[in-house]
């Protein structure tokens, strides 16, 4: 029964509600596998069998009497540990948090639950949810499933080992540089970084905070293009104090095939360089939609300066992260800023004064990001989506040592450990969606990913384009030793 773990939460609804298979025993089937695989892979750090037994229970009682709770009826998941599980720990990884119990579920969690879903667990972060990597203080080190000396990919690390490993019917992540697109990638799974506000995130979040960050979303992980699409309908739309005028209406893709779509491809940039092969993987999705007929353009962009559109997002993400910083860690970054020299333009620098950016400065940079967005709009009103690399390489070794000491061998260079972040900074600085699908093993046996970004807005048009290259081969692989 073991390749039952590995299918999408789409399949495993269906075999539910044909009765191939009960709510509760899908739940024991997962909650074996994790008593057999987590201790290895550390994905799944806090979980609640109790009561998930019991809500199993009630879906297979509701399923008897012919009630449907809807499209994840009984399904079991997790969720990133940042989410708020009423019962469970929700801490970002900070020590200090660690007995910070939620009282409540997130309006995500509520949404999911709604939709019939089973919640067990919660999986694993880095500190403060801030690296390519998934470890803290407080649950320690995630691997990756594909090979344990490789990293999962971070903030939603623990979500896609889990995912991949088949502990898990479903998960969600959250993402404000790549940490659903790059975790999704690393280890061989769907991932989607919606619109920006599409996704109320209200309970995703430490003690105390209800607004939005800027650039941050939530987002759904999985085994299919279809799981994401599922959890886009379920998890989007108003938040509560938005209900009385909003309502969301999501345009479906008018594309019927992989001939219908105009494809903007962008295989690699000289600010971030990526190896030959994840260049290569990107190759490959444009030569699929070549063959099936469709446009394929190697050289449009849109129409702004490359850098100066990196060095927006820089200003903005980093102003976005240090934010959140305890008030004395905030006053040491005041306090080096402040020492810098004028003419210091080193990438020390820049991180630094944009990390204690004054409100004018953020908000010259949002304007600046407006007008990226408009530059997007025109750009997409030409090609429908645009396809390209998320992370530099494949999954690379742990490296706990301070973020100033890592690198990234790129093609035999040593380069930026940060400098990767680029390529998740052009969909998330604008608010744009970014799916990313599958393309199989490197070589090396390790999961290469590719990014699709379309308009604001058209999340279902990416989603929609990864569905066509599904069916097309790019899709889930389960890595070798979970008995798939």
């Amino acid at each position: 029964m073991s390749d039952i773990a590995f299918k999408s939460a789409v399949e495993l609804a269906q075999m539910i509600k044909n009765r191939d298979i009960g709510c509760l025993e899908l739940l024991e089937h997962y909650l074996a596998r994790v008593e057999q695989y987590n201790p290895d892979l550390n994905a799944i750090i806090a979980m609640d069998e109790a009561n998930a037994r019991e809500r199993a229970r009630e879906a297979d009682q509701a399923l008897a009497r012919g009630e449907d709770w809807g499209p994840l009826h009984g399904v079991p998941m997790t969720c990133k540990e940042s989410y708020d599980v009423e019962g469970l720990p929700t801490t970002f990884g900070i020590v200090a948090y660690k007995d910070n119990i939620a009282t409540s579920d997130a309006l995500a969690i509520q949404r999911l639950k709604a939709a019939g879903a089973v919640v067990f667990g919660k999986t694993n972060v880095p500190l403060r949810l801030a690296d390519f990597q998934s470890y803290n203080d407080i649950y320690g080190t995630t691997n990756n499933p594909w090979n344990d000396e490789r990293i999962p990919g971070g903030s939603s690390g623990g979500t896609a080992a889990a995912l991949a490993a088949g502990l898990t019917g479903f998960d969600i992540g959250s993402d404000i540089g790549g940490s659903i697109r790059n975790p999704s990638h690393y280890c061989g799974i769907f991932g989607h970084k919606p619109t920006w506000g599409l996704l109320p995130p209200r309970g995703h979040a430490l003690p105390g905070i209800l607004a939005q960050p800027d650039l941050s979303v939530i987002g759904p992980m999985g085994r299919s293009a279809a799981d994401l699409e599922m959890g886009v309908e379920i998890m989007a739309g108003p938040d509560e104090i938005q209900s009385r005028g909003y309502q969301l209406t999501l345009q479906a893709p008018a594309q019927t095939s992989l001939s219908d779509y105009r494809v903007a491809v962008w295989r690699n940039d000289d600010i971030a360089p990526v190896s030959d092969d994840v260049a290569d993987r990107v190759g490959a999705v444009a030569q699929a939609v070549a063959q099936a007929g469709g446009t394929v353009d190697e050289h449009a962009r849109p129409d702004f300066d490359t850098q100066a559109a990196h060095d927006v997002y820089q200003t903005l993400l980093q102003a976005n992260m240090a934010w959140r910083q305890p008030d004395d860690a905030y006053a040491k970054l005041q306090a080096k800023a402040a020492q810098l020299g004028p003419g210091d333009q080193s990438d020390r620098a820049k991180t630094l004064r944009a990390q204690v950016a004054s409100y004018r400065d953020v908000m010259q940079a949002n304007e600046a990001r407006t007008h990226l967005r408009w530059a997007w709009h025109e750009f997409f009103t030409h090609y429908d989506v645009m396809v390209l690399p998320i992370s530099a390489t494949p999954a690379f070794e742990h490296d706990h040592r301070p973020f100033g000491e890592r690198t990234l061998t790129i093609n035999g260079e040593a380069r930026p450990y940060f400098e990767q972040v680029f390529w998740a900074g052009l969909a998330i600085c604008s608010y744009l969606p970014g799916t990313i699908i599958p393309t199989g093993p490197s070589a090396e046996g390790l999961p290469i990913g590719v990014q699709i970004i379309g308009p604001e807005f058209g999340d279902l048009q990416t989603i929609g384009f990864a569905k066509l290259l599904e069916q097309e081969g790019f899709s889930f692989t389960p890595p070798p030793g979970y008995g798939g």
